[in-house]
């Protein structure tokens, strides 16, 4: 209370003293030097005030305690990259917590609990969701899932085995699901800790091999680069290698992935995909990458009553639907695709569709003054579907072909 009062005093007497010498030089001296005297006064305060809390900071910093080697004081904010104390651990800090934590022999645990630890239960459903059949690509999948699991459990008894080999090759025809496959294997991977991203790089033979000399192996590099933590899905992969061609370098850029695929396969997972028939030629020309390849999955083309509830699903998730008619001209239109040149299963149907939206808004748009329900924005019908070109071309063919027979007879 003393040195408050002491203090308060001190303040007042300057004041007091201040304004004093303010009134005496309005008083008495001349405007030069009264410019003078107020400038002089101005600095002395100035630099007053800046000595003081100065010394005052310099008696804070050495009367404080010192902090231990990387500690902060308290209430500071945490750094950028660090978590707060308490704070919601991040995935791989917990895989890295479990790699600590070995079971007593006597302890159980079972499959299902480990399973909704690691949170892969959405990964199946997503995938029976998104693909209709393909029954033996999931069958695969949930044994590939279940080796994976089987190990994590082991892994917590101590019980550790070799990494599994992970390299896979997916072959089929376009539009069977192959990428959407690849997609959830890789978050699978990760869920379960065998990858530390979970990402996936779709690449094709111009985003690995070169034009000339010297071009290839940055460019394989850089994409692996970017793959390494996740899965590298090449598409179309008997394109990296030409046996006609002698001045083709995709022989430089499989050397490299050979390397890395043995190398860093616990960092990198590695998917080929393409037809069967010209992969297994891919692999005849390159016996080195067939050894490393252990799961091999074979996508069958979609059939016909497949196709139509892969269509109904799209339409689904657009809020438009079949009518019944629609549905048989649906129907009548796969019979006929499926027959066609460069069919490309769930693609053929999406483009397909597609166009039927369009042809369903043109007729909508083609009578504006007539009023239009929810249901009428919804409903594609069997005209929308009857006016592709497919169904005139198939015709064009019927009659040349019924003409041809009449002629042989």
């Amino acid at each position: 209370m003393y040195g408050l009062k002491l203090k308060t005093w001190k303040s007042s007497l300057l004041i007091v003293a201040s304004l004093m010498a303010i009134i005496l030089a309005f008083s008495y001296l001349p405007p030069a030097l009264l410019v003078t005297f107020g400038g002089l006064v101005f600095l002395l305060s100035g630099s007053y005030v800046i000595g003081h809390n100065t010394w005052k900071q310099t008696k804070d910093i050495g009367s404080r305690p010192s902090l231990a080697a990387g500690a902060r004081p308290v209430g500071a904010r945490p750094q950028r990259g660090e978590r707060k104390s308490g704070g919601r651990k991040s995935r791989a800090e917990a895989r890295a917590s479990r790699k600590v934590e070995i079971l007593h022999p006597e302890e159980t645990v079972t499959l299902s609990g480990e399973r909704e630890a690691a949170d892969i239960e959405d990964v199946f459903t997503s995938l029976d969701n998104q693909l209709v059949g393909l029954v033996p690509v999931k069958k695969k999948v949930e044994e590939i899932a279940s080796l994976l699991l089987v190990d994590r459990v082991r892994h917590r008894f101590g019980l550790d085995a070799p990494r599994p080999n992970l390299h896979m090759c997916f072959t089929g025809d376009p539009g069977t699901g192959k990428t959407t496959v690849a997609l959830q294997m890789a978050d699978l991977l990760f869920r379960l800790g065998y990858l530390e991203k979970g990402h996936l790089v779709h690449a094709m033979r111009d985003d690995l091999v070169g034009e000339f000399i010297g071009h290839t192996a940055p460019k394989t590099k850089r994409t692996l680069e970017r793959a390494m933590g996740g899965v590298l899905f090449i598409d179309e992969a008997y394109y990296l290698y030409r046996s006609g061609d002698s001045k083709d370098y995709g022989q430089e850029c499989i050397d490299i992935l050979l390397q890395v695929m043995e190398n860093d396969r616990d960092k990198l997972v590695v998917i080929l995909a393409g037809y069967k028939d010209r992969m297994d030629v891919f692999f005849e020309s390159n016996p080195g990458m067939s050894s490393r390849i252990a799961h091999h999955l074979d996508f069958a083309p979609y059939k016909l009553d497949e196709l139509v509830a892969i269509g109904r699903a799209m339409l689904d998730q657009s809020f438009y639907y079949l009518s019944a008619d629609a549905e048989m001209a649906f129907r009548e239109y796969l019979t006929l695709r499926m027959g066609q040149p460069r069919f490309a299963n769930a693609r053929s149907v999406r483009n397909e569709l597609e166009r039927t939206r369009l042809r369903h808004a043109f007729r909508l748009a083609s009578e504006p003054e007539l009023s239009r329900t929810k249901d009428d924005l919804m409903r594609l019908e069997a005209a929308d579907i009857l006016a592709s070109p497919l169904f005139t071309l198939a015709e064009s063919v019927s009659a040349v072909e019924e003409s041809a027979r009449r002629l042989s007879r």
